[in-house]
């Protein structure tokens, strides 16, 4: 199972072998006569070890542009990135919705009548909740109103206890003047 893993997408490996051709194209670009002719003030024997000295330096730069380019695709994982993405076009050409055999408006349609029948049921479902709400609101108003009858009786009551205390008072000092 990791073996099928590790085995790199066609992207990846496209991708590869495009950044290779691409780079022996540019670095053999000038051949062994456009490279004397570039230099025609040389002795042939000039000429060669030049050149044979500038060959050498494209066959190191072409080696350190590939291990650059590895280190590169490696450390920003793009042969992972590329095969994600080769996954989910093959999921994507799977998928009957998104197939471009599918009815593109049929599907918009019902999608927009799904949200139509959505949205009046959260409309719904928000008048209700406000109406909840002026509800409770009502209510809380009503009890506050309640609490501050409550504490005039309060007060009401504290008063006639006051009273009865006095009359019980004045009732038992007549008893004992008698």
């Amino acid at each position: 199972m990791e073996n099928i893993a590790s085995v790199p997408g066609s992207r990846q490996m496209n991708l590869k072998k495009s950044f290779k051709r691409g780079l022996r194209s540019l670095l053999t670009a000038c051949s062994d006569e456009e490279f004397r002719k570039a230099f025609p003030s040389f002795t042939a024997a000039e000429q060669e070890r030049l050149h044979r000295l500038f060959i050498q330096v494209i066959t190191s730069l072409h080696e350190d542009i590939e291990e650059e380019f590895e280190s590169i695709f490696l450390e920003t994982q793009a042969g992972t990135i590329l095969d994600n993405v080769e996954e989910l076009v093959e999921e994507h050409n799977l998928d009957p919705l998104l197939s471009k055999k599918s009815n593109v408006r049929e599907t918009a349609q019902s999608l927009s009548e799904a949200k139509k029948i959505e949205l009046i049921r959260l409309m719904g479902l928000l008048e209700k909740a406000e109406e909840q709400q002026h509800k409770m609101k009502a209510r809380l108003e009503l009890l506050k109103k309640e609490k501050q009858d409550f504490s005039g009786a309060a007060n009401l009551v504290q008063e006639l206890r006051t009273k009865i205390l006095n009359y019980e008072t004045g009732c038992q000092t007549r008893l004992v003047n008698m």
